[in-house]
C-alpha cells in the first residue's frame, strides 16, 4: 500500500567573514635639544695675610745695634755711673767728715775703693728667649658667586601615529533552501486525496 508522502529537503543559509586585522604604526621623532648653560659670575677678593719679624732686640742682645740706639744706651750707662759715683763720692766725704767717731772710715773706704768688684754670673742665652717678636694678621677671601639661570629651548616633537582600522566583510554565501516533493497523492479540484 502506498502512502502519500511529503518530503521536505532544506539546507540552511551559510555566511562568509572576510576579517583584515588592524595596524598602527607610531613614529616618534627626536626631539630639538637646545639647552644653554651660561657660567656662573664669579667674584673673589682677597685679602692677603701679613706676618711681621721683629729682630731688633735679638740683635741688641748680640750688641749689633743702630747708632742712635748705643748713643742713647752709653748716655743712660754715663749718667748713671755719674750718679752712683756721686753717691759714693758723698758717702765716703760724710764717713770722712765723722773721723772722730772712730769706726776706721780710712781703712774701710781703703778695701772698698782697692777691690776689684765681684760680678755674678750665671746662665743666659744670647739672644734671650721671646726677643724676636712675632705677629700674624690672617689673610681674608670673600667670595661672590651669582649662578645664571639654564637657557632651554628645547622642542619636543609630537608623534605620527598611522592607524588603519581592521575590517570585517560579511558576504552570503549561499541561499538557504527547501525543496518540497509529494509523492502517492491525487490532486482532486483544489484539494488532495488519497488513492488507495
Amino acid at each position: 500500500m502506498n502512502f502519500p508522502q511529503i518530503r521536505l529537503q532544506s539546507s540552511p543559509a551559510s555566511i562568509a567573514i572576510q576579517t583584515m586585522p588592524g595596524k598602527m604604526e607610531i613614529e616618534q621623532p627626536q626631539a630639538e635639544l637646545d639647552i644653554q648653560q651660561p657660567k656662573a659670575i664669579l667674584n673673589i677678593e682677597t685679602t692677603p695675610g701679613r706676618l711681621t719679624i721683629d729682630q731688633t732686640e735679638a740683635w741688641a742682645d748680640m750688641n749689633i745695634k743702630s747708632v742712635f740706639r748705643m748713643a742713647e744706651e752709653n748716655a743712660q750707662e754715663d749718667q748713671q755711673a755719674a750718679l752712683e759715683a756721686t753717691a759714693s763720692i758723698s758717702q765716703d766725704g760724710d764717713e770722712l767728715m765723722m773721723i772722730e767717731n772712730g769706726g776706721g772710715a780710712i781703712a774701710s773706704q781703703a778695701k772698698r775703693n782697692g777691690e776689684s768688684p765681684i760680678y755674678e754670673f750665671n746662665i743666659g742665652w744670647i739672644p734671650r728667649h721671646g726677643s724676636v717678636k712675632i705677629n700674624y694678621e690672617p689673610g681674608d677671601v670673600r667670595i661672590d658667586a651669582k649662578p645664571q639661570q639654564v637657557i632651554n629651548n628645547s622642542k619636543s616633537q609630537k608623534p605620527i601615529i598611522n592607524y588603519t582600522p581592521s575590517q570585517v566583510d560579511i558576504s552570503l554565501k549561499q541561499h538557504q533552501s527547501l525543496d518540497i516533493d509529494f509523492t502517492n497523492l491525487k490532486f482532486v479540484g483544489i484539494n488532495y486525496e488519497q488513492e488507495i
